[in-house]
């Protein structure tokens, strides 16, 4: 890939990457009005066996995939380059932009730079299980294509504009100054669903109050109102807030010397409990896969608690965001759980009647795009969020193109 040829691309493409624990997603998108993804896949089980590339392509609905060693992400990412560079029409792509998921302070997607480089490594300590690998797959696409410009879109930014009150922990103060606070994360989802409901014709986008649930393997919600993010569920990390599928949510902090006291437990293996062998999982001792929980909930009482659980802590976030906004006009499921789970999204809004919530059973069950009654005070919806189209779209704006309203 030549210098020329990003200057002057006759197509130009963006390249979104999603590094996730022990996978990397990653999508090229063409540029125009609107962005139109071609090529995608995924890397998954880095560092495990039997790591594979999954790929296909929009415009020719192919699917395909392949073997590969990838003992880390350094070595999965240099394959994934070799690899991208023999597709038909790489050579156009014109910048990449990466899923970033701590930004601290950051308000916005940032072009990549050795100091902003320097500051992630600076700040990584907050979240050691996503900014080290992370910044290595931003380094060695660096290495391999020095230049190429890359995007950093943080997933914390969509939280930067909370009042005051929301960010601070009731801890001493001196920590607030050195960074202990909420943060929240699933921004780029959240920004992209606050641009979906702006082209659905939801006056509430932008002039009204909005809750957003992005229910998947990792679950939040967030409180918006006039298109701002005022509170969030997760909070110094993604562990806490609602029940996940691995992950506990909110629990009692003297649980932790409990479990040293009572069970020798270490500071490390309570980390890896709270976020490898919790929520859905830890409650059912099955799986935490909402799928094959509700499939078994008939006949395994611990998979029907871990469920009753899940909706009843969602619940419960919903009424609390709903008393932070003063009201509630719209509410939006998205996510693995929230776009595919119908019986979920029922149990969770049952009862909810008293905050204007009338869900409407058949069009809950096709999965319409409006689930709830005509009659409903609150609109609730059902939207297939798009980390990936979101960060297509923030580096467009990075580079200054004129692609404003990309989907159909």
């Amino acid at each position: 890939m030549t210098a020329e040829s990003r200057m002057k691309p006759a197509n130009p493409r963006i390249l979104t990457i999603n590094g996730g624990s022990s996978s990397i997603k990653f999508a090229v998108y063409q540029d125009g009005a609107p962005l139109k993804r071609g090529l995608y896949g995924k890397v998954d089980r880095i560092g495990l066996s039997g790591t594979n590339l999954t790929f296909g392509d929009t415009a020719t609905n192919q699917q395909d995939s392949r073997k590969l060693a990838a003992p880390d992400h350094k070595s999965a990412a240099s394959f994934l380059i070799d690899w991208l560079e023999e597709q038909k029409g790489f050579e156009s792509v014109q910048a990449v932009g990466h899923r970033v998921v701590h930004g601290m302070q950051h308000t916005a997607p940032s072009l990549v730079t050795q100091e902003l480089l320097d500051e992630l490594r600076r700040i990584s300590r907050y979240d050691p299980d996503h900014l080290p690998r992370e910044i290595e797959l931003i380094e060695t696409f660096r290495q391999h294509s020095p230049k190429l410009p890359q995007v950093a879109c943080f997933d914390t930014a969509f939280h930067r504009t909370m009042p005051r009150v929301a960010k601070l922990l009731p801890i001493p103060r001196c920590y607030y100054a050195k960074g202990v606070q909420r943060y929240g994360f699933h921004g780029l989802s959240y920004a992209y669903l606050i641009e979906e409901l702006a082209r659905l014709g939801d006056p509430a986008a932008t002039t009204g109050r909005v809750i957003l649930a992005h229910l998947g393997n990792g679950a939040s919600m967030a409180a918006v109102r006039d298109g701002k993010s005022i509170d969030t569920s997760m909070s110094f990390t993604p562990t806490s807030g609602l029940v996940m599928s691995t992950r506990s949510g909110d629990l009692d902090p003297s649980l932790a010397p409990y479990l040293a006291r009572t069970e020798q437990m270490t500071t490390k293996q309570f980390y890896e409990m709270v976020n490898h062998k919790s929520g859905l999982l830890g409650v059912s001792e099955i799986s935490s896969d909402m799928g094959d929980l509700l499939t078994q909930e008939a006949h395994e009482s611990q998979a029907a608690e871990a469920v009753a659980l899940f909706c009843y802590q969602a619940k419960k976030w919903i009424g609390s965001f709903a008393a932070a906004l003063g009201g509630l006009d719209t509410f939006v499921f998205a996510g693995g759980i929230g776009e595919n789970a119908p019986r979920v999204r029922a149990r969770i809004c049952d009862g909810l009647g008293f905050l204007g919530i009338d869900l409407s059973e058949s069009r809950n069950a096709k999965t319409a795009g409006v689930i709830s009654t005509d009659a409903s005070r609150v609109t609730v919806r059902v939207i297939q969020t798009d980390e990936d189209l979101m960060i297509a779209r923030s580096v467009c704006r990075i580079l200054k193109t004129d692609t404003v309203n990309e989907k159909d």
